[in-house]
Formats: structure tokens, sequence, C-alpha cells
């Protein structure tokens, strides 16, 4: 199998976890942002990444959007599950990974840009970094108003998933799950930010349980 990515994306890293927890063979290709159009485009008729190809008989040519990797991977290989026997906990799996991702995974996209482009120059200052950086802020419309919101997304986050975690190693049933990989994933760029690394060590510590337990190497900042 073969992962088109951008290797900076939390989205990508997302795809990779899963990967590796299902112990699947497979090789990366980084692309270029703006170029990566198209290599992207011809595949699925969207400029996003992660886009997955089987390279496999019988077997899509290519899959766009990480949940849909992450459904595919689930049917590809049943072993290790990353979803529950129970279908109503496999309901409340995809339900939260659905809310991982398109609400909190923007929100920490916001939140880590911003602090990229501000306090948090220094770790990458290279003019080509920094430019990469600005055309993120621009395509998203990040500014000040935008990220005090994603915050306070974030705070809110944050405090409904310690309280699952604090009952149960997984946030749904008794072994890692969709929502598991997500969470590690899609919050991963907020132990590059001193304040969320401090204020929230039980976060960076599971993120790290996760990435072992998938064979991925940390994020930055852990």
């Amino acid at each position: 199998m073969l992962l088109l990515q951008f290797s900076t994306s939390h989205y990508c890293r997302k795809a990779r976890l899963a990967l590796g927890y299902k112990k699947i063979a497979y090789e990366v290709e980084n692309l270029t942002p703006g170029v990566h159009v198209f290599r992207i485009k011809p595949l699925t008729g969207l400029t996003t990444v992660p886009v997955l190809l089987p390279q496999l008989e019988a077997q899509p040519v290519a899959i766009a959007d990480s949940t849909k990797i992450l459904q595919f991977l689930e049917e590809y290989c049943a072993s290790p599950p990353l979803l529950p026997k129970e279908r109503s906990l496999q309901q409340q799996a995809w339900m939260l990974e659905d809310w991982l991702d398109e609400s909190i995974g923007t929100a920490t996209r916001f939140v880590y840009y911003h602090f990229r482009a501000k306090e948090g120059k220094a770790s990458e200052p290279s003019p080509l970094s920094q430019l990469l950086i600005q055309v993120v802020i621009r395509q998203y419309g990040i500014n000040p108003a935008s990220v005090k919101l994603a915050a306070e997304r974030l705070s809110l986050a944050l405090d409904i998933l310690w309280q699952h975690w604090q009952e149960n190693p997984y946030l749904i049933g008794s072994s890692p799950s969709v929502a598991d990989i997500a969470a590690a994933a899609l919050l991963s760029p907020l132990a590059l930010i001193p304040r969320y690394r401090q204020d929230y060590p039980w976060l960076m510590n599971r993120i790290a349980e996760i990435h072992h337990l998938c064979g991925e190497p940390l994020p930055p900042g852990l």
C-alpha cells in the first residue's frame, strides 16, 4: 500500500496510526502542498490528503479522506479490530471519530498554525516553512478571533475526553478504537505548544501511548 500525504498533516497521521495498529506494510509518498493537486486530483477528483493507494487486486485504486481510509482498513483487515464487537458501541465510536475529525481536528489546526506563526516561529524559522504556514493561514481564514473560538472548542473537547479516559483506558469499549486513533492523531499538534504540554500532561501521555501501540514515531514536542 502507498499513502500519499503531507508529512506534517495530523489527518495523514491518523491514517498512519491505523495502518500501524493493523500492522499493514505500507510506504509513504510525501507531497508538496500546492503542487500535490496534480498527483491527487486525477486519482480522486479531490485536492485533499491523505489518499491511500491499496495497490491490490479487486481493491479500489485510491481512497481519499482519513475516515474513509479507516473504514477501508477495518473491512480489509479485521484483526486487530478498531471497533468494539457491540454494534451500539461501533456507532458511538464512529460518531466520536466524526466529531474529532470534523470539529476538533479543525480547531487544532487553527490553534497550531497561529502558534507556529507567532511565538512558535523559532521552532522552524526557514523562509519556506513560514511561507507555507502563511498559505495555510490565508486558506483557512485563521485570525485572532477564529483562533479564540477554536481554543474554546478545544478546552471543552479536552474536558469531555478527560471524562471518557478517566473512567476507561480507551474512549469506547475495552480496546483501542477509531476514536482513540483519531484523538491521538488530531490532537497531536498540541504537543508542540508549551501551554498544552503543561496544562494537559494526561493528554500527552495518552497520545504517546497510542503512538507506541501503533509503532508510529512521536509527534514533535513529545
